[in-house]
């Protein structure tokens, strides 16, 4: 084995007979209980009760894990609508079968927009301020999570990166390969890192938090332009492209920046603040 060269054949897995323990499964739980820990201190500092951050919880998980399994499904995997329909809700498939699976097959844009969905919700039914004060805060425990969804991707051997053509790159033994790959999610979960520290580093030391919008708009313009750049040394996801186009997650994340950078330095709010 070369020196900048890891062989990747981990266990994805433990089996406790009647179900597997899937770590990419433990990898969302993990997201959600930092994220959970994180919106509880943000909601102290707020004065917010604990029973309006019990609901946020709820509005958080039903919404992005349902919204990323449709994303995933609208954009990349299709046929599981006709082919095996109950298998988009439920963590199992049927066709050829029936397994467990664990919840996978998720899209980080449908988990974008299903997160502005349920924060919507929720402000109306629950918090009743302003949709974008909840998106402000929520994006901070949200930036944090993404750096252990990509973390589970790499454990799952999935959204691989492309053949680095040299030494470096990690060769991933369960997809049957044998050449070092860029390993994409690596590079996305460590920038996703960043994102998470400039999010919280303007929220506790600076007063953006007042200026609705701008941490929200910041998430987006700092997440999507590293999904941007990663995508150049990600193989393509069921999908079929000229090399100098620009694939469908790319396309996906121009509006997003757009739409950050429009409430960073347009967005006027209408309203104060309650």
């Amino acid at each position: 084995m070369f020196l900048l060269q890891i062989d990747w054949d981990p266990i994805k897995y433990i089996d406790l007979g009647f179900f597997k323990l899937h770590f990419y499964s433990l990898m969302w739980i993990t997201a959600f209980i930092i994220g959970f820990t994180i919106m509880k201190r943000i909601y102290k500092n707020e004065g917010e009760s604990e029973e309006s951050l019990d609901s946020l919880f709820i509005y958080s998980v039903l919404g992005i894990m349902l919204g990323a399994r449709l994303g995933h499904v609208i954009f990349y995997q299709p046929e599981l609508i006709t082919e095996d329909f109950f298998s988009i809700f439920l963590p199992f498939k049927f066709k050829g079968g029936f397994e467990f699976t664990g919840f996978q097959g998720l899209a980080s844009h449908g988990a974008a927009i299903a997160m502005i969905i349920s924060m919507y919700l929720y402000n109306k039914k629950v918090l009743h301020k302003s949709v974008l004060w909840i998106l402000d805060r929520v994006v901070i425990p949200v930036a944090s999570g993404a750096v252990f969804v990509r973390i589970g991707n790499f454990i799952n051997s999935e959204i691989i990166g492309k053949y680095t053509g040299s030494d470096f790159g990690v060769v991933f033994k369960q997809l049957g390969e044998t050449e070092p790959r860029h390993p994409a999610q690596l590079y996305e979960a460590f920038c996703y890192i960043f994102v998470f520290l400039i999010l919280f580093y303007f929220y506790w030391k600076t007063k953006k938090s007042e200026q609705q919008g701008f941490l929200f708009g910041l998430f987006l313009v700092l997440l999507w332009t590293v999904r941007f750049f990663v995508e150049f040394v990600k193989e393509a996801q069921n999908i079929e492209r000229a090399d100098w186009a620009l694939n469908t997650g790319q396309w996906l994340s121009i509006p997003f920046i757009i739409i950050g950078l429009y409430f960073m330095f347009i967005y006027k709010p209408k309203t104060k603040l309650n």
